[in-house]
């Protein structure tokens, strides 16, 4: 049975003030509003904060003929207190700038982030990544391509990235998955959907 789409909507969403808090690289503001209920009316006037991002994409990197799964790694402040400390490892990743599509912008953090330009990128989904307290809408694809030769360092030096690519055989990397070091969404999805799919992508990888 398919899955319901909601009663309501943005219409059902009244903004009655908002405020910036903080404006830098993201923006943080107050919102007061009220909205809708199930069991009719409306509800009192409510505060919420909410961190203003633009959208973002990311990719599971994936050789499908040699099954190998491509990971990076770079520093994150969120995980400072993580076991396994800040240096994650992650899919490719980047911010989705005014004029360009989700499309463009994977391609080009794939050369930027692997220095890989052949690859042929496969939408899985879009999510939001904290919708309690954030506004970032996340495009998530697979990227296939030849890991054979990657590997490396890579990144903007203007943007202070200082990024590696590992390449590890796809059986250790389910083998590990879901281990903490492993511990980001965009991650996650990615490879419980190249899981999923790995059968036909390494028989097609294979024609």
């Amino acid at each position: 049975m398919p899955l319901k789409k909601s009663e309501f909507s943005g219409s059902d969403v009244e903004l009655l003030e908002e405020e910036t808090l903080f404006q830098g690289f993201a923006r943080l503001i107050r919102a007061r509003l009220r909205h809708r209920l199930f069991r009719g009316g409306w509800s009192l006037p409510l505060e919420r904060e909410l961190l203003v991002r633009r959208e973002a994409c990311a990719a599971i990197l994936y050789d499908p003929t040699h099954d190998l799964v491509g990971l990076v790694e770079q520093f994150r402040i969120g995980a400072l207190k993580s076991e396994y400390g800040p240096w994650c490892l992650e899919v490719v990743a980047g911010l989705v700038d005014p004029g360009e599509t989700p499309d463009q912008v994977i391609k080009r953090e794939i050369e930027e982030e692997a220095g890989i330009t052949e690859v042929e990128v496969v939408f899985i989904t879009s999510y939001y990544t904290t919708p309690g307290a954030c506004n970032e809408k996340v495009h998530l694809y697979s990227g296939l391509c030849d890991l054979r030769q990657a590997g490396g360092i890579f990144g903007l030096d203007h943007e202070n990235e200082d990024i590696r690519l590992h390449i590890v055989p796809a059986d250790d990397v389910f083998a590990a998955m879901f281990s903490s070091r492993l511990n980001n969404a965009s991650t996650l999805i990615g490879l419980q959907w190249l899981q999923a799919n790995r059968a036909n992508l390494h028989l097609r990888g294979r024609q």
